[in-house]
Formats: structure tokens, C-alpha cells, sequence
């Protein structure tokens, strides 16, 4: 009778959740937040003319857990806000921080179902309103370049993370995912395509070239000022013509040593500079656009300053990248017929009108012609560009944009279940009984150290230690042993189930700390 008491408290604490659906639906009631983590420093323009240089920048981020996840590791979606490249509230727009009412109701989201989330900052800063043309372009594609770099800064500070520190937040290396919305869906997708620095030079109609004033073209990014694509070497500036003084930093390396690679990107609303970047062998892409979105094209067009209607560049949308990454092979691994759910009305009716490409979103505000983002809202009464905000949302409200987020993740979560392979992360082990491995554990009750030994054939590969409410306290893995010892003084009096994992299934016993 003790024997099946034990395990079923363990089968309990695994398997009641998995009746709900982990990583495709709210499975867990409640959120924590941890704010302002720091996961790298660089150089931003934002404070050119006060400071007279380019100063370095703390690199922040907001991460949200579920409480009461056991699971021994988690997969991380790192979100990136909207907001023009510029900071809130001088870019005219509803949004533009890690905060964003819509930025924290999809972290939450991706939380209770499972991920970690993490809600970055990223660099700002460009002229929009620059006298020619060819200014703009220089700016976007400087800011866009530096966005760029810190996502994949960001990727790194988590490799390290759990590499150096002892994965503090239980992240899955192999299933990490860039989303962002707006400006941040351009810093993902961007992020995924631009792996070569020489695709900027050798861009489409050599839009990111600009005369040098002798029958010459040169880059409008250079890896020697700027620093290369994945932010892990030095960018310093030559001085003129720049506006930045001759020997200003521009790029500080981090996290050099790590890979930036990552598993797949999510796009709302976001565009690729070029769709030459796209290649075979890249992660998989899903989107999400409005096929009239004024801010970034759905085929293909120019981009237009908000507000002011000044030319910038001509750049490729959510259709043209989806149609070359299901081309190439690269969404092939985005099989949701593989995951079946209760949202498979929603990949029904999206299919009906994608023109086949999978992990395309064609979606469709209810304000008018000009909804191009009908998943955001804001706080009317405080949000100095709500008036701005309504010209392209106009029957914003909070319950019409949780609609459309339901849709969306609806959309989204079986697609990145297939991609992330997320099967294996909630699969259950065979139980095996105590006996079969012939377990000791002693003393117990407990107040310093346990002892456990099982059978020489039956090598131990893990442990991990939950308490009563199903919280996983520590994670003792690599043991590799048919015997361990067991420290438990650090423990507050109380109850404990050892979760242990062998090659041939799970084993779990209860213990008692004084």
C-alpha cells in the first residue's frame, strides 16, 4: 500500500497536468515576474547630441515563469516590442517598451502554457525625418542592424546563463524562439535571415549602399564601425562622415565564446529587409500580418514614416518570406497535423486564405481598412498617443484585442509544439518499482544527508526534488551512479518527493526533513 502511495503522489504531480495540453493551452493559474534582468551592455545613439558620442546602454529584459512548473527544463520565447525604432512616447505610437499591454498579456500567455517568456529591450534611435532619403535608409538599416545584434546577444546571455550559473530558470537551449510584434516582428525575422554580413552589401538593388563621392559605392554598415552580425566584436567609428566622432565605440562585444542559434521565429506585423537573406537550412518562420498594414507590407513596398509619409525603403512582407521558407524546406518541420488539438478550426479557416503557405496568418481587423495590428490596446486615459492609436485601431478595446490574441496563439502554439519537437518535453516515462531496482534510501527522517543506492545495472541519471505542492526545489543531474548521497540540510522541515530518472523510466520516493 506504500509502495502505490508513493508513486501515485509522483504520477500525480506529472501526469494530472498533462490531461490539459502544456505549450498549447493555459495550463498553469499563475505568473511570476522577474524584472530587469540585464543581459548585456551596447552602444546606443539615442543621447548623440546631449552626450556627443555613443554611450553604452544596459540591455534589459522582464522574465516570466510559470509557478508551480515541475518541468526540468523550459522552452524560451524571447519577445521583442514594437515602437518604430525610437523611443515611446516621441514615436507617435501606442507602444514601443517591454511593457506594452500587449507585450505582457502574450508573455503571461506563453507562461501559463509553459514558456518562459522574456520581454527584451532593445537599441533605439534613427532620424526618420533625415532630408534625404538615403539618410533614412542609412538610419533604419543601422537601427535594424543594432537590433539584430542584441537578439542575438540575447540568445547568448542565456547560453551562458546555463552554461556559467546554473540555469537559474530551467531554460532548454535547443528550444529557444524569437517573437516579436511591429518593429519587434522586423528585429525577428531579421534576425533569423541576416547570418552573413556580406547580405547587406550585396543587398537587393543595392539599397544599402550609398556614393562615396567618387563614382564608388560603399556599405552603409561596415563590420569594422559597426560591429559584426552577432555583437561579439568591437565597432569603432572612423569619424567623419559618420555623425559619430572618430574613435567612438559603436558595438561592445558580449558573451563572446556562445552560439546565437536558435530554434524558430514568430512575426506580427514585421517585415525582412530583403528576402535574398531568406536561405535553405534556416529556422522556421511563422507570421502573422494584416494584408493592408500601413507600417510594414504583406508582398512587398515601401516603407513610410508614421505620420509623415517620408519615403524610406523598399522591403519584402510576411507573404514573400512564408512562400521561400516553405520553398526552401525550412518550415517542412511545422507539421501541426502532427499535434492534435481544439484549435484546429483556426488552422482551417487560416489555410482557407494563405494560399497554402504554412505558418502564414492572413489576419483581419474589424475597425476598417487602416486595423493593421488589431492585437494591441492601451490604457486610454494615460497613454500619451492613444489619439494616434485610434487612426489605425479604431474599435480598440481590451476585449476585442484578447480575441484576436486568442486566435493568434491558437494559430501559433501547435505550430511551435511541432517546430520545438515540445512532445519530448511532456512525454511520460514507464514508473519502475522500487523492488525492481532494488532501492535503499536512509536515514528517513532525515536532517543532513540521505544515502541512496540501487542496483549496479540500474545507474541513476537524475534527481530532482519537488515539494508537496508539486515546485521543483533542485535538479541533481550527470549522477551517472548506482549510489548518491543526498544533501539535505539546507532543506526547511517538511516533506519532499526524489523524483529519479534511469535509462529505463522514473522512479519516485517520498522523504521526511527535520
Amino acid at each position: 500500500m506504500k509502495r502505490f502511495y508513493l508513486a501515485s503522489i509522483f504520477f500525480s504531480l506529472t501526469v494530472l497536468a498533462s490531461a490539459q495540453h502544456p505549450f498549447l493551452e493555459d495550463v498553469f493559474d499563475e505568473v511570476s515576474v522577474t524584472p530587469n534582468q540585464i543581459y548585456g551592455v551596447n552602444a546606443t545613439i539615442l543621447a548623440l547630441q546631449q552626450a556627443g558620442e555613443a554611450i553604452p546602454q544596459p540591455l534589459i529584459m522582464d522574465v516570466y515563469e510559470p509557478v508551480g512548473d515541475t518541468a526540468e527544463l523550459r522552452p524560451l520565447v524571447l519577445f521583442w516590442h514594437t515602437g518604430n525604432f525610437l523611443p515611446y512616447p516621441q514615436n507617435m505610437s501606442i507602444g514601443g517598451t517591454l511593457r506594452d499591454s500587449c507585450v505582457v498579456e502574450m508573455c503571461r500567455r506563453l507562461a501559463r502554457a509553459g514558456y518562459v517568456a522574456a520581454a527584451a529591450d532593445y537599441r533605439l534611435g534613427w532620424n526618420p525625418i533625415a532630408p534625404t532619403q538615403d539618410e533614412r535608409v542609412f538610419g533604419i538599416i543601422n537601427a535594424a542592424y543594432r537590433g539584430v545584434q542584441d537578439a542575438n546577444t540575447c540568445v547568448r546571455y542565456w547560453k551562458k546563463t546555463v552554461a556559467e550559473f546554473g540555469n537559474p530558470f530551467r531554460i532548454d537551449t535547443n528550444r529557444i524562439v524569437h517573437m516579436g510584434e511591429g518593429t519587434g516582428g522586423y528585429v525577428g525575422m531579421n534576425t533569423a535571415a541576416l547570418d552573413d554580413y556580406i547580405k547587406i552589401p550585396t543587398a537587393s538593388n543595392g539599397k544599402f549602399l550609398v556614393s562615396d563621392g567618387m563614382g564608388g559605392f560603399i556599405p552603409m554598415i561596415i563590420e569594422q564601425v559597426n560591429g559584426n552580425v552577432e555583437g561579439t566584436t568591437v565597432g569603432i567609428s572612423p569619424g567623419l562622415p559618420l555623425p559619430y566622432p572618430a574613435g567612438d565605440t559603436l558595438c561592445y562585444p558580449n558573451h563572446v565564446g556562445y552560439t546565437s542559434t536558435f530554434a524558430a521565429s514568430v512575426n506580427l506585423g514585421g517585415a525582412i529587409a530583403d528576402t535574398a537573406w531568406v536561405d535553405p537550412g534556416q529556422p522556421p518562420i511563422i507570421s502573422v500580418q494584416c494584408p493592408y498594414d500601413p507600417f510594414a507590407p504583406y508582398v512587398e513596398g515601401i516603407v513610410l514614416v508614421p505620420g509623415v509619409g517620408l519615403e524610406v525603403v523598399e522591403v519584402q512582407g510576411s507573404y514573400l518570406v512564408q512562400k521561400l521558407a516553405n520553398d526552401y524546406g525550412n518550415n517542412a518541420v511545422i507539421n501541426p497535423k502532427n499535434v492534435t488539438t481544439f484549435q484546429e478550426d483556426v488552422t482551417a479557416s487560416v489555410n482557407a486564405r494563405n494560399d497554402g503557405f504554412e505558418g502564414l496568418f492572413p489576419i483581419y481587423g474589424t475597425g476598417g481598412a487602416f486595423d493593421s495590428a488589431p492585437w494591441q490596446y492601451w490604457d486610454t486615459l494615460t497613454n500619451a498617443n492613444s489619439a494616434t492609436g485610434f487612426l489605425t485601431n479604431p474599435d480598440m478595446t481590451t476585449e476585442k484585442a484578447h480575441r484576436y490574441i486568442d486566435s493568434i496563439f491558437a494559430y501559433v502554439l501547435p505550430r511551435l509544439y511541432s517546430a520545438l519537437d515540445l512532445a519530448d518535453l511532456t512525454s511520460t516515462k514507464d514508473l519502475i518499482e522500487i523492488e525492481q531496482i532494488d532501492m535503499v534510501m536512509y536515514p528517513n527522517p532525515a536532517t543532513s544527508e540521505v544515502f541512496i543506492g540501487v542496483r549496479d545495472d540500474y545507474p541513476i541519471r537524475n534527481i530532482s526534488v519537488y515539494d508537496l505542492k508539486g515546485a521543483l526545489i533542485e535538479v541533481h543531474s550527470g549522477i551517472d551512479f548506482n549510489y548518491y548521497n543526498l544533501n539535505v540540510s539546507h532543506f526547511p522541515s517538511g516533506q519532499y518527493i526524489l523524483r529519479f530518472e534511469f535509462d529505463e523510466g522514473i522512479a519516485a520516493r517520498q522523504i521526511v526533513v527535520r
